[in-house]
């Protein structure tokens, strides 16, 4: 069903966030394909004030409201318990998933990838990993300790080309591995 945008309000609890530059393309999208969110309506449920309160699409809500639509579709799970509610919320927004990249960079062209909000590989790497020898400086309570990385051109290549699928930073990798 079609209802008010205005009689929609977002999820207090939504623990998504979107960055500005990803928000900006689901807003084109949007914008450009409207359609799409006939397909893929907000899951909603009716809250006590009469408000319907977004479950799933939260980030598509907020891209609505920038677009200036007027009415959005939603689907309603007013049958649903507190539990299954607070289920969906976090497991809508779980990439259960992994993309083929092979089948992407062969099969697709990079430039609607990107326009519609996949981020893909690039022709120039976001990080100079010129310097084989890279170091990461870390303040821990005060003291700096320098991890120091020496390998050979064939291993830094692989490793280059594995950062690289993995779409972060070396900094973040190491900052993971230390949260673990």
């Amino acid at each position: 069903m079609k209802v008010k945008i205005s009689a929609i309000k977002a999820n207090s609890k939504n623990p998504r966030v979107i960055k500005d530059d990803k928000f900006k393309k689901l807003v084109k999208s949007i914008q450009e394909f409207p359609e799409m969110l006939e397909k893929r309506p907000l899951v909603c449920y009716t809250d006590v004030d009469g408000k319907y309160v977004v479950l799933g699409g939260n980030m598509r809500l907020k891209a609505a409201h920038e677009v200036g639509l007027k009415e959005i579709p939603i689907v309603l799970a007013d049958d649903w318990t507190q539990e299954q509610r607070d289920e969906f919320l976090i497991k809508d927004n779980v990439g259960f998933g992994e993309w083929n990249w092979d089948d992407l960079a062969n099969e697709w062209d990079a430039e609607k990838l990107t326009d519609w909000g996949l981020d893909v590989w690039q022709s120039e790497p976001d990080v100079d990993y010129s310097d084989k020898n890279q170091e990461i400086n870390a303040d821990f309570e005060n003291q700096k300790y320098i991890f120091k990385l020496e390998y050979t051109e064939e291993d830094y290549l692989k490793l280059k080309d594995q950062i690289e699928k993995i779409g972060k930073t070396p900094e973040a990798i190491f900052y993971e591995a230390l949260k673990q």
